[in-house]
């Protein structure tokens, strides 16, 4: 876990809190992002570039004592696109989101979100995004459309808005036949759909995902997958935090890669896995004369017969 770990996202209070005087955004632009580019500190200070930025980070640095959390990261994340943030635990990634969630501040750097400085201006950052910690946070002892609803309330969106809005999400979560169940009642994967959808309550610009996946059985974990395809393809910007190679290829446009609070690679999936060379099979075959034999079993494991890619070591058998 990161230092400080994810407690800070915790609770009802780091669900998308957004006043009745700001409403939701919708129709975003999807242009697909390049890699992730540091030195952004003109583009900060650009308002003519941040209308198509939603996230916009440089030099962010974060200690704990003498754990350095987070040394040097910059990205930007266009609106209506995904970044993953990939790293092993206490590489830094819960602590670059409790940071742009305004739930931390940084040592140094500079952080954009939605327009917004998430330090001189972190009223207006929380009215426009949503968060959703590692843990799901809703009440047990009420039930699901209880819980939506007083998340609303909490959004100051009024007893019937609120309502409405837990009834349509109940509805595209597939929650609707749960609704009135208790949550302690629910399976694993229900719990993390009722917490992503209270994060969606109040239509938020941004979402922060911090590892939504981790702990899941696979179908569930595909249906989470589902749920934050459908919500970037209506124009909602997500970052989220992930170990999983599969996942950040599945959903990210852009992926950085964090350890020890560097970044030590980003771009897109594809450039990503392009920089690490072509895929190829090496085989170890008993006999010196083995050419056919290699090209049938290449031919075999990859449906392809002009050995391209292929690798073999013939060794002499013994005696």
């Amino acid at each position: 876990m990161d230092p400080q770990g994810s407690g800070g996202t915790r609770g009802h209070a780091t669900k998308t809190v957004r006043d009745r005087e700001a409403p939701g955004s919708t129709g975003f632009c999807s242009d697909r992002l390049g890699p992730c580019r540091r030195g952004l500190t003109m583009k900060l200070r650009n308002s003519t570039a941040m209308t198509s930025v939603a996230i916009a980070v440089d030099s962010l640095a974060r200690s704990f004592g003498q754990t350095h959390a987070l040394v040097d990261v910059s990205l930007e994340v266009p609106r209506g696109s995904v970044c993953a943030l990939l790293g092993r635990n206490g590489a830094g990634k819960t602590t670059a989101v409790r940071i742009l969630t305004t739930l931390l501040s940084a040592d140094s750097g500079r952080a954009h979100v939605a327009g917004f400085d998430v330090l001189s201006q972190a009223d207006k950052v929380r009215t426009r995004i949503g968060v959703t910690g590692q843990t799901a946070t809703m009440d047990e002892l009420l039930t699901g459309q209880e819980n939506l609803e007083i998340v609303g309330r909490f959004c100051h969106l009024g007893a019937a808005t609120s309502r409405r809005r837990a009834n349509v999400l109940l509805h595209e979560f597939d929650l609707v036949d749960a609704k009135d169940r208790l949550v302690k009642k629910y399976s694993g994967g229900m719990k993390r759909r009722l917490d992503l959808a209270a994060s969606l309550i109040a239509e938020p610009e941004v979402l922060f995902l911090d590892e939504p996946t981790t702990g899941l059985d696979p179908i569930s974990r595909r249906e989470m997958w589902t749920a934050i395809r459908t919500l970037v393809s209506r124009g909602t910007t997500v970052l989220l935090t992930t170990q999983y190679l599969d996942e950040a290829d599945q959903l990210a446009d852009t992926i950085v890669v964090i350890d020890r609070g560097l970044v030590v690679a980003q771009g897109t999936p594809e450039q990503l896995k392009a920089s690490i060379g072509r895929p190829h099979v090496r085989v170890t075959l008993p006999d010196l004369d083995a050419a056919a034999l290699e090209h049938e079993v290449f031919s075999t494991v990859t449906g392809h017969s002009d050995g391209a890619g292929l690798t073999a070591k013939a060794t002499e058998k013994d005696g």
